[in-house]
Formats: structure tokens, C-alpha cells, sequence
């Protein structure tokens, strides 16, 4: 049995009313899954408030409620405890719960606009591939060595994060590598964690629907940074603006990449087609199966991080070799009839113009490049216009479609993106509002060499429409329907 004083450790106490001292059998903070001798966390979420289920949570069995305000009425018999913030409070709550697994092993944060899955996967299929124990908690996936589970969130609430580094201690995991989303920060879902390093790897345009200003977006990444102890490294893109600005205030020790800066980590780019990339690294050549520009500053922050947590230089090298693309970020198959089919997660208007970059890089101009692109509803509707702008100045044809349209309609979602769009590239957009039919649109399109990309979704396998979800796979559309139009 836990006792509720000991689960307080740590966190900012307003008011207690009732006695501490009493045996609680687990935290909830969803009311639903409240039992008998459970804490309820009451939470402030962005679509309801934890607090208006109070006395749901009693009636099923809470002993304790933990709240930000009390409620008028009180319960005799139940324990209430008013903090000042309710989603910290349930994080250090499940650290001491769980008795602090971030402790008892190498725990890596990623954050960041774009890479944080790539680099945190990778880093998890290097350090499997070394003979280690490995965590990984990803938008993809959620790892516990070779254990998969699924996942919802780029970062889990701090119960989960918490509950999954438990298991991975009693696996014997020795590294966990995992997404620290600017949501998960800003709602201290992280807070409690001993953190042994963290990454930055790129700031742009992205969910200021949520922040409201690049500036508050740009903060919220830097408290990660802040709060890592001195025990800890902090290693940062310098070649991106806020590079250096996430670590003006970090007490871990600073280390750098860099393509285009001098940095601790620095890499030059010497071949750089579909079969992957030659970079010289440091001193080092090195060829990985991996593309493009965006990749070069992943494995930057991969090998500067192996090599922090003790990896020997030579053995880092070798292992990058072997890495394989991960789930929806780049990864493409030829057809039979020679068309190059691209699925990426890009859905921010720089990992958009990244990919676009590096396919045009590549290509030899005398193929058609085929985009496929939409945008999610309920999210930032400032990026609409300049997915679009990218996608139609970028590619040699675009067709605007359905991403993940959740409560909004899916054509106003495309009126949105198609202002985006300039006079003189008129011509090579189409709508359609069908993501299936958009596909089957461009695969049409295609003749042998033309390449197509589908953007946007990459490793999701549904649609979100009107709060039910849909099987669609991207990936294995494409795969099918080049293969039924086989010329």
C-alpha cells in the first residue's frame, strides 16, 4: 500500500483538508477509472474539467481528491488536498508512486518541431542493436525492450510515463529514449523525471493553435532545457536560430551540431541519392541508408548522443550503417513500373519544404513530382496557406485533399489551403477531397520514373472524421494501388 502523504512528496500544497496518513491503493486523474481506495487528480483539460467529476469519483470510491479548487460541499470521510497545479501535482504524485523509475535508468529527451520520432526511434534501434535494454516512448510506438505497446500521444501523461518506466525497470531497460512534445512540457507531464540528456533538434511553425505565439511556443521547449540537472548534457542544433537560445539557461553540460556552424558534432554531406546518404562526419566517412538534408541533422544528434552515454566512437559508425528508415518518415518502395512512392509524417509547413528539398536534390528534373497534401482540422489554421504555397511552388503537381479532418469540413480545410497557392501555379493543383481518390489521382498521373509523395499522415493508420476513426494506411494504399495500375 502507498500512503497519500509520501505520493505528496514534492508538491506544492494550498490546503489540506482531512488526513494524509491513509492507504491509497492507485492515482487516477480519469474518473471513469476510479475504484475503491483510489486519489482522484482533478485536471482542467482543453475539452472538460476534472473538477465538475469530483463527486462521480467519490461515489465510485475515491478516499482522496486532489484539486486545484475545493469544492463548496465536503464529503466527510474523504481526504481533499488543494494544489496549485494540478498537472504537476499528478506528475510528481506518480514519480513517487512508482518510486522514481526515471532513476534507475539513462532517460533521453527529444524535442523539437520535426525529428523528435525519427531521432528517438533511431536511437532506440541503435542501442537495441548494440546488445542494450531498451525504452522508447514515440508517437509511433511505446517500447519496453522488445515489448510493443500502442500509443496516443506524442508524450504520455505523466501517469503512463511513469507506469512504463516502471516496467522497463523491472525489465532490466538500461536507456529510454523518448518525444518531449511542446503539449507535454506546457502540461508538466514531464516533471519528476531525472533526465540523463535531452535534444533539440529544430524550431518551426507548429501547433500555435495551442501556444498562440511562436514566442511561447519557443519557451515552453526551452523549460525543458532549464530544468535539466547538471548531471545531464544538453545537445542542440546551432544551426537553427533557437538552437543556442535553449541552452542560455540549462545547467547540463552544452554540446552542439551542426551542418553549416562550427559545432561539437559536425557533419558534411558528400553523396546524397535514393540509396541513402555519404557524410563525413567529424573526421569520418559514413554511409547510411537514410535521405536527405533533414537526416544528416538527425544522425548528428544520434551520434553525439551515443557518444555522450559512453558508446565507442567506431561502434557508433557502424551501427548508424545499419539503421533502417523509420515508419512513415521517408519511406518509399519503387513499383514494378519504376514510379518512386514516398509516405512522410510532414505536416508543418518547413518539414513539408524539407522533404520537397531533398526530393528535388535528388530527381533529375525530367521526372514529374507528384504531391499529395492536406491538413488537419481542430489544429492551426495559419499553416493551411503555406503547406500549400510549399507543396505547389515545390512539386511539378499537387492534389489538396482530406488529412485528418476530425469535427471541421474537409473542403473548408481545403479552401484554406488552396489561398496559399500563387497565380502562375494555378495550373498544377487539384482538389480532392477523397484522401483514396487523391492517391489513385496521382498514381494515375504517374508514368515510370515520376515520383509521387504523400504527406502529411505517415505512420497513422486512420482518418479521424466527425470523432470516429477510419482504417487508412497511407503506405499500404499506395503500395496497392500502383500495383492494381501496373502498365
Amino acid at each position: 500500500m502507498n500512503v497519500l502523504k509520501d505520493i505528496l512528496y514534492k508538491v506544492t500544497l494550498n490546503a489540506v483538508v482531512g488526513s494524509t496518513g491513509i492507504d491509497i491503493e492507485k492515482i487516477e486523474f480519469d474518473s471513469r477509472q476510479i475504484s475503491s481506495k483510489d486519489v482522484f487528480v482533478a485536471i482542467k483539460g482543453v475539452l472538460s474539467d476534472g473538477h465538475d467529476y469530483i463527486t462521480k469519483a467519490i461515489e465510485l470510491g475515491a478516499i482522496a481528491i486532489v484539486c486545484e479548487k475545493l469544492p463548496d460541499q465536503l464529503n466527510e470521510g474523504i481526504t481533499y488536498v488543494e494544489v496549485a497545479n494540478s498537472n504537476q501535482a499528478l506528475a510528481f504524485m506518480a514519480a513517487n508512486f512508482y518510486e522514481h523509475p526515471s532513476q534507475n535508468l539513462k532517460l533521453v529527451g527529444v524535442t523539437g518541431t520535426n525529428g523528435k520520432t525519427t531521432v528517438s526511434s533511431l536511437l532506440y534501434q541503435l542501442f537495441k542493436k548494440a546488445g542494450y535494454k531498451v525504452g522508447l516512448l514515440s508517437t509511433v510506438k511505446i517500447m519496453v525492450d522488445n515489448k510493443e505497446y500502442k500509443t496516443t500521444h506524442t508524450t504520455p501523461d505523466s501517469l503512463s510515463i511513469n507506469k512504463y518506466l516502471k516496467l522497463m525497470n523491472d525489465e532490466g531497460v538500461e536507456y529510454c529514449f523518448m518525444e518531449a512534445s511542446s503539449h507535454g512540457i506546457h502540461q508538466s507531464r514531464i516533471e519528476g523525471l531525472s533526465f540523463a540528456g535531452g535534444i533539440f533538434t529544430n524550431l518551426s511553425h507548429d501547433h500555435l493553435d495551442y501556444h498562440k505565439s511562436f514566442a511561447e511556443y519557443r519557451d515552453v521547449k526551452k523549460t525543458f532545457f532549464d530544468l535539466l540537472p547538471k548531471t545531464a548534457f544538453a545537445l542542440s542544433n546551432i544551426d537553427d536560430k533557437n538552437g543556442l537560445v535553449m541552452l542560455q539557461n540549462t545547467q547540463a553540460k552544452k554540446f552542439t551540431y551542426a551542418l553549416k556552424n562550427y559545432a561539437d558534432y559536425r557533419a558534411q554531406i558528400l553523396e546524397n541519392d535514393f540509396s541513402g546518404l555519404l557524410l563525413k562526419l567529424n573526421d569520418n566517412e559514413l554511409w547510411t541508408k537514410l535521405i536527405g538534408d533533414f537526416n544528416a541533422y538527425n544522425i548528428l544528434a544520434i551520434y553525439g548522443t551515443a557518444e555522450l552515454l559512453g558508446l565507442e566512437n567506431n561502434e557508433i559508425l557502424r551501427l548508424i550503417s545499419e539503421l533502417e528508415n523509420v515508419s512513415g518518415r521517408f519511406q518509399y518502395f519503387i513499383s514494378e513500373d519504376r514510379i518512386t512512392a514516398i509516405v512522410d509524417y510532414a505536416h508543418t509547413p518547413d518539414a513539408l519544404k524539407n522533404v520537397l528539398e531533398t526530393i528535388n536534390s535528388i530527381r533529375t528534373k525530367n521526372e514529374e513530382l507528384i504531391t499529395v497534401v492536406g491538413c488537419g482540422g481542430d489544429r492551426d489554421k495559419t499553416k493551411r496557406p503555406k503547406m500549400a504555397h510549399i507543396a505547389s511552388a515545390l512539386s511539378t503537381k499537387v492534389i489538396f485533399t482530406s488529412d485528418n479532418p476530425r469535427s471541421e469540413d474537409p473542403d473548408a480545410i481545403i479552401a484554406d489551403m488552396e489561398k496559399g497557392v500563387e497565380p502562375q501555379n494555378f495550373k498544377k493543383t487539384l482538389s480532392i477531397t477523397d484522401r483514396k481518390q487523391a492517391i489513385k489521382t496521382a498514381c494515375q498521373m504517374a508514368s515510370s520514373k515520376d515520383i509521387i509523395l504523400i504527406a502529411g499522415k505517415g505512420h497513422e493508420t486512420y482518418q479521424e472524421i466527425k470523432g470516429q476513426r477510419f482504417d487508412f494506411d497511407d503506405y499500404k494504399t499506395v503500395q496497392e494501388l500502383l500495383k492494381q495500375l501496373q502498365k
